[in-house]
């Protein structure tokens, strides 16, 4: 294959091609949409030969991450992939793998959490994750998805780390959209992660041995749960000298977080995963309206980058986070930690916005964005923001007429 290969790709099939290119030797899966795509490519690449291994249909998202960690821990490189209720189903699992501090990536395709049921996304279903020990990582294009991939497994394999991470996609928006991807040389993608070394000893025929999770006293489990914080806060830095030499190698650079036209920012939108583009998109048509718009994305969410937030947002007057979530009775998840990282070096008169839009899939309207800053300029903006309109009143109200006819004629 010639280095940077382009081809047209779906974020599934980036993802898939990531794994590919890692030389993942194991792959424990069970389907969910809209994440299959990517467990139904990586079958057939490991059933035609074309990738080294075992690919293996498991009985629920449970004994999937089990099967995972498991693997991890005995020497091989694994990959896996879930959405939605498919995480909730394994989430006790997720903690586990992250108390065995084994290094694998999963993929995340967000989706919507029931009831009601919708295929399409918003982030409640990562978000729940947030706190398992897992790193997070977002993306917002299928180049970002192959990417954080390959950087995401040197980053978990760093002994200083030691931990799952997951890169997250939204479902739809991201994992059934076509883009140009480019394709590394495997053999550069082979000197950017070597072949993986476990760092703790591994099960071997040749050395039987057996293990198990031990029931401890607070001191010594308080003992192991630091240890864990460290290593994900850790986590931070090592991101950025895989970035840098993943920069090095390929041309492509990410930070922790990226700034778009922050420069002179007057007003500044926080977003992550694919909904950002909708963001970019309007803040340049914002700026052609003489309104000096940015736009903060978040590409890690764990660890929290707080101190490149509170240095990005520095200076910044007016700030709405955009929430593609919602804690119901609590608001955006995201706010109160970008407020929080904001508040040691807080800027006098600073003003943040918690917005919430995005839910199920809804769309972020470019009309939503010039509201928002409405509400930026009012002196004390009230919070949440829902984005949610007439028109999408009318939506479900139409909805409503054809699910009860007989309650609207007798009205």
């Amino acid at each position: 294959m010639k280095p940077n290969r382009k081809m047209m790709l779906t974020g599934n099939k980036a993802a898939a091609w990531a794994a590919r290119l890692a030389r993942v030797e194991y792959v424990p899966a069970f389907p969910i949409t809209p994440q299959t795509e990517i467990v139904e490519t990586l079958a057939g690449w490991f059933a035609d030969g074309t990738m080294q291994g075992k690919f293996t249909n498991m009985d629920s998202e449970h004994s999937m991450f089990m099967a995972a960690g498991a693997a991890s821990a005995s020497g091989v490189r694994v990959f896996t992939a879930s959405s939605s209720q498919g995480i909730l189903h394994g989430l006790e699992s997720l903690h586990t793998l992250c108390g065995w501090r084994v290094p694998l990536v999963m993929v995340n395709v967000s989706r919507a959490l029931a009831t009601p049921i919708t295929l399409e996304p918003d982030h409640n279903d990562v978000l729940i994750t947030r706190d398992s020990g897992l790193i997070q990582l977002h993306a917002e294009t299928c180049q970002e998805v192959l990417d954080l991939i390959l950087i995401g497994y040197h980053m978990a394999e760093d002994p200083k780390v030691c931990l799952p991470v997951l890169v997250n996609m939204d479902g739809f928006y991201l994992s059934f959209t076509r883009e140009p991807v480019s394709i590394p040389d495997p053999g550069l993608v082979e000197k950017f992660l070597p072949k993986f070394k476990a760092v703790q000893p591994v099960f071997q025929a040749s050395q039987p041995q057996a293990r198990a999770s031990a029931v401890f006293g607070g001191e010594t489990y308080s003992w192991f749960k630091i240890q864990q914080d460290l290593a994900v806060r850790h986590a931070e830095k090592v991101f950025i000298e895989k970035a840098w030499r993943f920069s090095e190698m390929f041309g492509r650079y990410y930070l922790p977080v990226e700034s778009f036209r922050m420069e002179d920012a007057e007003y500044v939108f926080v977003m992550s995963n694919s909904f950002a583009t909708k963001g970019k998109s309007a803040v340049l048509k914002l700026r052609d309206q003489g309104i000096k718009a940015g736009l903060l994305k978040l590409c890690m969410i764990r660890p929290f980058p707080e101190k490149a937030i509170a240095k990005a947002l520095k200076g910044c007057k007016k700030i709405a986070v955009i929430d593609q979530n919602i804690a119901p009775g609590r608001g955006g998840i995201i706010y109160p930690e970008i407020v929080s990282a904001l508040f040691p070096e807080k800027t006098a008169g600073q003003k943040v916005l918690s917005v919430i839009g995005g839910l199920g899939g809804k769309d972020i309207r470019e009309e939503d964005f010039g509201t928002i800053i409405q509400h930026l300029g009012n002196p004390k903006p009230e919070g949440p923001l829902y984005l949610y309109g007439e028109q999408d009143l009318n939506t479900f109200l139409k909805f409503e007429r054809i699910a009860k006819p007989e309650e609207v004629a007798r009205s």
